[in-house]
């Protein structure tokens, strides 16, 4: 990463805050001034500003609680969104949901600016599964179980890879959900063609890792080296395989 740019991360500044930082001599890489902006720094470096160490995330990685009425984008003309309940806590950061919920669905929302990780775990070929509940207006049957089991073909045609449905047996209302792709609106689709209406939907996990119990809807907290793990067993931050 170049100096300017980790000053900059650092920081939270403008680059050309960072770079007016830098020329006047107020950084020192492993103790000595640099002036030079462009310097490359492979990331075993000491880089201070004024004196006072600097740390710098390459990429950022968030969990969130969509509430309803948010939508899962970046920038919205109308609506607030899933990068707006940040209120600006990373504003030099260019952050994007990996994956969407409908406006009116909850639960888990992976905030990143790192393309090559969202990529990946977004890829049909990793098969990261996702977790949802459900809330229908009709009851499960073991023939919705089956056809989710066997794969929904959709109204258009398209046929779904296998599914789990699992009804909640304490609720005949109420299953889990768990689907290896995504595709448009899929699951109220898939229980649309079985005559089935959708009341309620929360994603409750990514791959192996859960939303944080302690999160209240709209609240967020970034995620650890560990949880990314969770998240995505073999693949490293940066979209490369560990």
């Amino acid at each position: 990463m170049r100096l300017d740019k980790f000053v900059a991360q650092s920081l939270q500044l403008p680059r050309s805050a960072a770079r007016t930082l830098i020329t006047k001599g107020r950084v020192t890489v492993d103790g000595k001034v640099c002036k030079k902006a462009d310097t490359a720094l492979s990331g075993a470096e000491t880089v201070a500003a004024e004196g006072k160490p600097l740390s710098c995330q390459q990429f950022v990685y968030i969990m969130l609680n969509k509430p309803k009425g948010v939508v899962s984008a970046s920038t919205d003309k109308r609506d607030r969104t899933v990068v707006d309940l940040l209120e600006g806590a990373f504003p030099r950061r260019e952050l994007f949901p990996a994956g969407r919920l409908d406006k009116t669905s909850t639960g888990f929302v992976l905030l990143t600016d790192d393309g090559a990780f969202a990529h990946a775990i977004l890829s049909p070929r990793r098969h990261v599964p996702k977790t949802y509940r459900v809330e229908l207006d009709t009851p499960v049957t073991p023939a919705m179980v089956a056809a989710f089991e066997e794969g929904v073909t959709l109204a258009d045609g398209e046929r779904m890879q296998p599914a789990g449905l699992i009804p909640d047996p304490e609720n005949p209302l109420a299953a889990t959900v768990v689907l290896r792709q995504g595709v448009y609106h899929q699951i109220k689709r898939m229980f649309g063609v079985l005559d089935a209406g959708v009341n309620e939907l929360h994603r409750q996990a990514i791959g192996g890792l859960s939303l944080d119990p302690q999160l209240a809807p709209g609240q967020w907290r970034q995620l650890s080296a560990e949880e990314l793990q969770q998240l995505a067993p073999g693949l490293a931050p940066g979209g490369e395989n560990a």
